[in-house]
């Protein structure tokens, strides 16, 4: 290849056409933002990222209400969501990130 000045001939028997979907693949990932509010709705969370939806959890409203009831909450997501080879992650003190199992956050 020359940078400067005219580029190489090519032979059009070098050249090989592709199919442009060959490298597209079927992409269905969903991503839900959820509020917890109550113990209760943990079982919801837990149904979504078990139908493979990736969930941004807000947590502070349930924090600022009953710290007792958000622990309880997020030790039985964990639970849920590691026995499905899944993922659970705190971004700050008020988000988590459950994943499923076929996503994973990079902790760098």
């Amino acid at each position: 290849m020359a940078l400067f000045g005219k580029p190489p001939e090519q032979n059009p028997e070098d050249r090989i056409e592709l199919d442009e979907n060959a490298f597209r693949e079927e992409r269905n990932f969903q991503v839900a933002v959820e509020n917890l509010k109550a113990y209760s709705d943990a079982e919801k969370i837990q149904e979504m990222v078990r139908e493979g939806k990736l969930v941004f959890l807000r947590i502070k409203e349930l924090r600022e209400a009953d710290i007792n009831e958000l622990k309880r909450a997020v030790e039985r997501l964990k639970k849920t969501i590691n026995a499905s080879d899944g993922d659970i992650v705190g971004v700050d003190e008020d988000v988590l990130i459950c994943c499923p199992p076929n996503a994973r956050v990079f902790r760098g």
